[in-house]
């Protein structure tokens, strides 16, 4: 079983999203034939953060509303994470193009170790304030993982796996996605949200359920 999940690292749902995902894999019996996979999606693709304005005042700008709005926004968004066990520090967060991040992600899939990428720029965006779109600081939190830091430093220095990047996005709008996070279960079903854990066990079993009802799939003569 295959599951797709679109996200972005500077999303607070997707990591939310990412929990409850979680805490559903941990309940399904099966866990071990589940493949997990993670494109990219820019929320804000043309993103371009300036220096001291804070995500706070960043967010009132976008949405055309008061910094208080935007606190109280936070403190809301503070309060689901909490339920899911994660420790936002939103106040901490600073606003920041993901584009090379993703591209981070895409390398660390070479080895084995995209969702410890995925995990790790979430958690240091999220909960460690980290500027994510600092070359230093994803050679850092690359390394953190065990990737190699001179590779990462060259990947940075070069355009390797903008495609990649932008193959996902495209692939996005393809499939009518719009927000995210957004998880595709075999290419079959589509949630989209930071839903319950239930929501996706139930998903998970019924796909189980459906793709072992069908058997094995023959084709000349051989399975």
């Amino acid at each position: 079983m295959k599951v797709e999940i679109w996200s972005d690292v500077v999303c607070p749902f997707c990591y939310i999203g990412k929990r409850h995902f979680e805490q559903a894999l941990a309940q399904f019996p099966q866990a071990g034939e589940v493949e997990v996979v993670w494109h990219s999606f820019e929320l804000d693709p043309h993103s371009q953060p300036q220096p001291g304005v804070s995500l706070t005042e960043t967010l009132a700008h976008k949405y055309g509303q008061s910094v208080e709005w935007a606190e109280q926004m936070q403190q809301r968004v503070a309060a689901q994470a909490a339920q899911a066990g994660l420790n936002f520090q939103l106040d901490k967060a600073a606003p920041a193009n993901t584009f090379n991040a993703h591209r981070l992600i895409h390398l660390a899939a070479r080895y084995g170790k995209q969702d410890a990428a995925k995990e790790r720029l979430l958690k240091a965006y999220f909960e460690e304030g980290e500027r994510v779109d600092d070359p230093d600081t994803l050679i850092r939190l690359a390394a953190e993982i065990g990737l190699d830091a001179a590779e990462v430093r060259t990947l940075l220095q070069s355009d390797e796996l903008a495609t990649e990047v932008r193959h996902d996005e495209q692939e996005a709008q393809a499939l009518g996605i719009r927000g995210v996070p957004f998880f595709v279960i075999d290419r079959k079903y589509g949630i989209s949200g930071a839903q319950p854990s239930s929501v996706f066990l139930e998903a998970l079993q019924q796909t189980y359920q459906e793709t072992a009802a069908q058997g094995p799939v023959c084709s000349d003569g051989s399975c």
